[in-house]
């Protein structure tokens, strides 16, 4: 097994921006070797946030929804953060509910990703979502988002679509299509 790199010794941390949004920190670092590095993040946070891949009938769910940072309306999977006192399963149903209009009665947690850690300390828990029923609950979204219905068996197809393109998104297609496929091979 590969030894891990002792961490670099954290010399300070200073707040240099300050947002609504984001706290911007500069980190000045001291690595094993003795070279010093001063690197700017977001300030890490311990909440996390689900995304839910829901699966009714024969098709994927996803909603369009406005990304500020592009100026254009991304396709993909329902998402959001979980509340202080929620697991994920609960906060997956929540979003799933606010977002696309739907629970479920069955969750699978797929896996943990993080996205840019080199700047932000977010964790997002991708989960499959299955058993839906038409349920929905008013969240904080500026507008109802379109709920898009994606043919399972062209769900790779979803990588030509030009408004399907979050990186977060893709890695939950692929999650989905390797637990499914499992499936299909023990059934079978």
């Amino acid at each position: 097994m590969e030894k891990l790199p002792q961490k670099p010794k954290i010399l300070s941390v200073e707040t240099i921006a300050r947002s609504r949004l984001f706290n911007v920190e500069s980190v000045d670092l001291e690595f094993s070797n003795g070279v010093r590095r001063v690197y700017e993040r977001m300030r890490p946070s311990e909440r996390e946030a689900v995304m839910i891949v829901p699966i009714l009938g024969d098709d994927l769910l996803l909603i369009r929804e406005y990304a500020v940072g592009i100026e254009s309306y991304e396709l993909g999977f329902p998402k959001g953060l979980i509340d202080p006192g929620e697991d994920i399963f609960q906060a997956a149903n929540r979003e799933l509910m606010e977002e696309a209009g739907f629970g479920a009665e069955q969750f699978t947690f797929l896996h943990k990703l993080t996205m840019a850690p080199s700047y932000f300390s977010s964790r997002m828990n991708i989960v499959l979502a299955e058993d839906l029923f038409p349920e929905r609950l008013e969240g904080d979204e500026p507008e109802q988002m379109p709920v898009v219905r994606w043919p399972i068996a062209r769900m790779m197809e979803l990588l030509d679509d030009p408004d399907f393109r979050e990186a977060r998104s893709v890695s939950a297609l692929f999650l989905v299509r390797e637990l499914l496929a499992a499936r299909a091979v023990k059934a079978g």
